[in-house]
């Protein structure tokens, strides 16, 4: 299988795909707009133009013009300058997805980059050759521009990559592949580092996660529906129609259609309790709001990733051909993500919140008629008190996750760059959040399921299917034990989406 890259319809599923090894190729509808571009660079040059980005310096160097015979040299200064990112290492998933990205913006046909320079990203991610780049040094605005330099490095036959063992110099496997790097023309350097690739990348990785994760939300939060024996009144269709956002509908249908057939809820059908807590009958309130936040954080991603976003961009004028087909502008700024990433973790601290909130209902046993903390033998034995202990714990460094990464701007570039995103930031600290996210509710899973041991009557299909999936590798408690590395083990299970697809395939596909 081989995604093909237009820079008009390329998808987050497909970036996805790179990502895990999956081939490129620029599609051949493409190369005509590339090459148009390229042309205009070119006709610049010969022309004996000033225009910034081809044959100037950059950022507040913009004033400097570049003889002709240093442009080369110029772009490989450019990169080697800027490839001086610190921290840990992006994953190679997350670089791979990176250049993916890039080569798709690239392929848009507004960036006027050599054919050759982009046919060698191209063989880069095809031959599984990955630059190892430090993950900090991106403001979100000139684009991520250290984090693409070193992604550029080792196009030049520079840097390190990827190796079976660890870190290699980039020539050395250029060589044992039979491949050379590739050599910088005016503007090309500028067009590999200048974009949003890098903010790309990482909310491709949080969403691919949270597409799971929403849905794993509302079923885990039935588990515990189950085990409370709660009401699904507040489910009716005639209260959302009332008040008809449409993550709030979404939310409200995919529990009733989980609880569906479900013999606890049928026991206790004509119970005396009124009402249940916020926490169980506002779960589509609360859970769709978090849902419309996902909806429109993917809307923008898929924008995104196939726009332009390196600075200049061209737009060839073949009848009249000029400076004018080249623009200074701000595309990349990563203000849009920023903003994305940041709304998103505030609401994932809410969905982790009511999660913990109905573990505290399942716990307490004047709450839940249920044996204190789910100990077998409460007094000698403490049983899921510390569960959820770690998920008050998780839900602490979310409300740290939640606090925004846009929410300041640090001027740079002698004033020139004075207002950035910090995108990159708000798009890495997303992904940490959706972590924690992913403990809270495994948190909230394994109580839940221990609580069921205490009700007679069959929990729904869905839920029972994930209940099945649970034992599997978390038995039910005959004493007190460590449950660290089962909650691991199920926060992995409950984000990778290999349990959501067995439960779908075996009891019918959730409402989305």
């Amino acid at each position: 299988m081989v995604v093909r890259l237009d820079g008009n319809t390329l998808t987050s599923t497909e970036v996805g795909m790179v990502a895990q090894g999956t081939e490129v190729e620029i599609s051949i509808d493409a190369w005509k707009g590339i090459e148009n571009s390229r042309n205009v660079v070119e006709g610049i040059l010969e022309r004996g133009e000033t225009v910034y980005g081809i044959n100037t310096g950059f950022g507040a160097l913009v004033s400097q013009r570049i003889s002709p015979e240093d442009l080369a040299q110029l772009q490989v200064n450019l990169i080697r300058s800027h490839a001086c990112a610190i921290g840990e290492p992006m994953s190679r998933e997350d670089s791979r997805a990176m250049m993916c990205v890039r080569a798709n913006s690239l392929a848009k046909g507004c960036s006027g980059i050599q054919r050759i320079v982009l046919e060698q990203l191209v063989t880069f991610l095809n031959a599984d050759i990955v630059p190892i780049i430090p993950r900090i040094g991106s403001l979100g605005a000139s684009g991520d521009l250290a984090p693409l330099s070193h992604m550029a490095l080792a196009l030049i036959g520079e840097g390190e990559v990827w190796g079976d063992e660890g870190p290699r110099p980039t020539r050395d496997v250029l060589i044992e592949k039979g491949l050379v790097m590739v050599e910088l023309g005016a503007k090309d350097g500028l067009s590999l580092i200048n974009g949003t690739s890098q903010m790309c990348a990482f909310l491709v990785n949080a969403e691919q996660r949270l597409q799971t994760l929403t849905t794993m939300a509302d079923l885990i939060a039935c588990t515990t529906l189950e085990a409370r024996e709660c009401s699904i009144m507040p489910m009716d269709p005639r209260i959302h129609e009332a008040r008809p956002h449409p993550g709030q509908i979404t939310v409200a249908k995919r529990i009733t259609q989980i609880m569906h057939g479900s013999e606890i809820l049928a026991s206790h059908e004509n119970c005396e309790r009124v009402q249940d807590a916020y926490s169980f009958r506002c779960i589509p309130q609360v859970h769709g709001a978090v849902l419309q936040r996902f909806e429109e954080l993917s809307n923008t991603l898929a924008i995104e990733i196939n726009s332009a976003t390196d600075n200049p961009l061209i737009f060839p004028d073949l009848t009249n051909p000029g400076p004018h087909e080249v623009i200074s502008q701000g595309n990349f700024h990563g203000e849009v993500l920023a903003l994305a990433a940041d709304s998103m973790s505030h609401a994932l601290f809410e969905l982790a919140h009511i999660s913990e909130r109905r573990i505290d209902q399942m716990v307490d046993p004047a709450r839940s008629n249920l044996p204190a903390f789910l100990a077998t033998d409460s007094g000698l034995e403490s049983g899921m008190m510390i569960v959820h202990y770690v998920a008050a714990a998780a839900l602490a460094e979310l409300h740290g996750h939640a606090m925004p990464r846009s929410a300041f701007s640090t001027p740079t570039s002698g004033g020139q760059e004075d207002h950035v995103s910090m995108g990159a930031t708000a798009c890495w600290n997303l992904m940490q959040a959706t972590d924690r996210l992913a403990q809270v509710l495994a948190c909230e899973l394994l109580v839940a399921c221990e609580a069921l041991e205490h009700r007679s009557a069959e929990p729904a299909a869905h839920v029972s299917a994930l209940y099945r999936m649970v034992r599997s590798i978390s038995p039910p408690l005959d004493g007190d034990r460590s449950t660290s590395k089962e909650l691991e083990l199920i926060s992995d299970k409950i984000t990778s989406g290999g349990w959501l697809a067995r439960i779908e395939a075996e009891c019918g596909r959730l409402i989305r």
